[in-house]
């Protein structure tokens, strides 16, 4: 994620989640947070034609995920995919991603909060060896909702034994 993304980040955030993060907040994270790894995924075809007409290349987010690596765990802080672009595996790979580039950095486990009621999420989580291991009460400020929390430990993709 590059600052010129966040307007368009934010925009997805915004479509996303009840309680958005402000656009201040990505901000601090990519340029102040030596702990912070955050990712767009990008859409090639708007670039692809105007690269026909001879135009600049902009880049044109659908997605974007986010997490911190503290010694040798990853948290997951956030992941979201605009609406039009959901249910195209973008957030799979947005979390594949995510998983590689933690274990590159020899992460060992990853974690993250998700909410109760969102059994999409859960189900591609647990497909990456995530595992619910508490709860959060009333996480949620937006409506009272819980957080499951989930770890995957060991880390690693969900095609490796």
């Amino acid at each position: 994620m590059d600052v010129a993304d966040i307007p368009q980040v934010a925009a997805i955030d915004r479509l996303s989640f009840p309680i958005p993060w402000p656009p201040d907040a990505y901000r601090k994270e990519i340029l102040g947070n030596a702990h912070a790894h955050f990712f767009v995924a990008l859409n090639g075809e708007a670039r692809q034609w105007r690269r026909w007409f001879g135009l600049k290349a902009q880049r044109n987010v659908i997605g974007f995920a986010g997490y911190w690596f503290i010694i040798d765990e990853a948290h997951i802080s956030t992941i979201a995919v605009h609406p039009h672009w959901r249910s195209k595996a973008i957030g799979e790979i947005l979390l594949r991603g995510m998983i590689e580039h933690a274990l590159s950095l020899n992460a060992v486990e990853a974690t993250l909060e998700v909410r109760a009621g969102n059994m999409i999420a859960q189900n591609l989580y647990r497909k990456y060896g995530f595992e619910e291991v508490g709860r959060r009460k009333n996480y949620y400020r937006d409506n009272g909702e819980d957080a499951v929390l989930m770890t995957a430990r060991p880390l690693r993709m969900n095609n490796e034994q």
